[in-house]
């Protein structure tokens, strides 16, 4: 019994532009998570600074850095859901 895909694999329109937004949401997580490294490893006394609900700068920015990725994982999914639709019609 042969197994094939699902559905008709083709040509994607989008995957230049895919590709293209991935890189800069990946540079700009990568200055963010820079940042955090920056300032841990230069300013190690700032990370204990509280700053809400009795938190420091390192639990709060660590939350951060995780929370904005999944937010950006999921603009991305919009936005390349778009592209395709946009740009993959059948004509």
């Amino acid at each position: 019994m042969l197994h094939g895909p699902a559905v008709k694999l083709g040509e994607d329109k989008a995957s230049k532009k895919k590709a293209s937004l991935g890189v800069k949401l990946f540079f700009v997580y990568l200055l963010l998570y820079a940042a955090f490294t920056y300032i841990s490893i230069s300013y190690p006394s700032w990370m204990s600074i509280k700053i809400i609900f009795g938190l420091n700068l390192a639990i709060v920015y660590g939350f951060s850095l995780i929370i904005v990725a999944i937010v950006m994982g999921w603009i991305y999914h919009m936005i390349c859901s778009r592209y395709e639709r946009q740009m993959n019609k059948e004509e």
